[in-house]
């Protein structure tokens, strides 16, 4: 594998991200209807994080706070007690109509009802993220980070949040940090920004190690061409999935690792769920099989960390898209968007299909 880790390293996933709160009715229930919710929280950055922060290696988040928020103290003590270090402004409310953490609303959905999000992020602490606000030189040259993660989200919320992905992109590959980027398209985020975006991205794409995503992220967030066919047949489509990825690394020669889940949604409670991924020269495909769901939420995110984590720990390629998948799997067995092993065992014996009890 051409990838090379930066050694003698603090961290081994760094992420700039807007941190937020979810809440999730218990029992399935939809939020109009809901008395009793679940509260965590969350970032698709920090997310990304989890797997490998669980399994040992710290993990460190650069964002903003809101100055005494009981929201801001509860983030920070969960990413404490996920072994993520964080680093960022708290920054002066300004009043009741000022600044304040994003809000995720999402039910889960159950049997034939579909689950439903509504993300609240007006006045949203983490859209003025400023590189003035972080050391980078410390950050990257004296602790010293292996891997930094940036998400489409965060790279997508604002002017300012896409020029501190640029800067901390540039600052990272400066001291030898390999640069992760999933695409993570947001159709909202992108409204009116789209040439913009479209240039952002694809400069941040240029300077990335690994690169995740589906096909309408590489459709429209860089204008690769998706497949051509197969309809929702995931099995029919895996072959003109390879060849849409051909066509990235051709346009983006620089990348050695490419990842694309691959899902198809039977039920609420069933998915079909694979990975294909691209190592160098090296395909890894894990055919679609079925998974059984209790929050579908996360599992992208679950994918990349087990991915990311498979990549820290050098496994060979196929291993770490397995190591991918079953994090994803992970993921959504839990009401928490993120996959929190308690260690590798756990998530290879959900590669292997061993739901057994471990006594």
């Amino acid at each position: 594998m051409k990838l090379k880790l930066k050694e003698n390293c603090k961290y081994g996933v760094a992420v700039p991200t807007s941190m937020g709160v979810r809440i999730t009715p218990h029992g399935g229930a939809p939020v109009h209807t809901a008395n009793s919710y679940f509260m965590h929280a969350t970032s698709a950055e920090s997310n990304a994080v989890n797997v490998s922060s669980s399994l040992g290696i710290k993990g460190l988040v650069l964002t903003n706070f809101v100055q005494d928020s009981p929201i801001s103290y509860l983030i920070k003590s969960e990413l404490r007690r996920r072994n993520i270090d964080y680093i960022g402004t708290d920054v002066s409310q300004g009043g009741p109509w000022g600044f304040r953490h994003q809000f995720n609303i999402a039910d889960s959905g159950f049997g034939t009802r579909g689950p439903r999000v509504h993300n609240d992020r007006a006045g949203e602490v983490g859209r003025i993220l400023s590189s003035d606000d972080f050391d980078f030189e410390k950050i990257f040259g004296e602790d010293g980070v292996q891997i930094l993660h940036i998400s489409g989200l965060i790279g997508a919320i604002s002017p300012a949040t896409t020029r501190f992905c640029i800067d901390a992109i540039h600052a990272a590959k400066k001291h030898g940090t390999l640069i992760s980027f999933d695409l993570n398209h947001r159709a909202t985020f992108w409204e009116n920004r789209e040439s913009e975006l479209r240039a952002a991205f694809t400069e941040m794409v240029s300077m990335s190690d690994i690169l995740i995503g589906n096909e309408e992220d590489y459709q429209l967030c860089l204008s690769i061409e998706g497949p051509s066919e197969g309809g929702t047949d995931l099995v029919a489509q895996i072959s003109e999935f390879k060849k849409m990825i051909g066509r990235i690394k051709k346009a983006f020669p620089n990348t050695s690792v490419f990842g694309n889940t691959l899902r198809q949604v039977v039920s609420v409670g069933e998915h079909m769920w694979g990975a294909i991924t691209l190592f160098d020269d090296t395909w890894t495909l894990i055919e679609p099989r079925p998974i059984q769901i209790l929050d579908r939420i996360g599992g992208g995110d679950g994918f990349t960390g087990g991915l990311l984590y498979g990549i820290l720990t050098e496994m060979e390629p196929e291993k770490a898209t397995q190591f991918a998948w079953a994090s994803g799997a992970l993921a959504t067995t839990v009401l928490e968007d993120y996959a929190t092993p308690v260690d590798e065992d756990m998530v290879w014996n959900i590669y292997k299909g061993n739901a057994r009890v471990k006594r």
